[in-house]
């Protein structure tokens, strides 16, 4: 039987001040600022979650609500969401707060998944995820159909073989 965690002890927070030179020419957040900062965040609780060093496997979509500008504080909030065999999703939630206007807003969303490996980079299993609240356990029900997507999109999952997925694609078992 695989060892369990619950999915808060991976919760991780990260704060940013968003400084001159991780800003554009219209003194916004670079994208690429923000996406290594996702990525450190997510990492370290994937690494928390399996005690192993980890690998990113994939990045879904990453699209910015709002833009961050120059001198906010940039919250990053990163939790396992569900645990497969060797490959964890991280949820990341990403907050810009304008301190002097008391401001703050939602500004990313994203979900990365990782691969913990051993000493010589091969794959390792990791302890199964579980969730406990109302939240947690939405976003491990979803985690499937999420993975099994991303698996069709890189084309290591025919279509027809995901079964998660299969009503949203409409798919006929002659279709195969």
């Amino acid at each position: 039987m695989r060892k369990q965690k619950k999915v808060s002890e991976s919760y991780v927070i990260m704060t940013e001040l968003v400084l001159p030179n991780d800003t554009n020419t219209l003194h916004n957040l670079m994208g690429g600022k923000m996406m290594h900062w996702m990525d450190i965040v997510s990492a370290i609780a994937a690494q928390r979650h399996s005690n192993r060093i980890v690998v990113t496997a994939s990045v879904d979509n990453v699209s910015f609500a709002e833009s961050i500008k120059l001198g906010n504080v940039v919250t990053l909030e990163a939790k396992v969401t569900r645990a497969f065999s060797s490959s964890m999703e991280v949820h990341i939630v990403v907050y810009a707060e304008d301190i002097p206007s008391g401001r703050k807003v939602m500004s990313n969303q994203a979900f990365f998944t990782f691969v913990a490996v051993d000493q010589s980079g091969k794959a390792i299993d990791v302890p199964e995820a579980i969730p406990e609240t109302e939240e947690e356990i939405k976003l491990y029900d979803g985690a499937l159909r999420r993975r099994q997507l991303r698996l069709v999109l890189a084309g290591r999952m025919k279509p027809s073989e995901a079964n998660e997925l299969r009503s949203i694609f409409d798919l006929k078992e002659d279709q195969k």
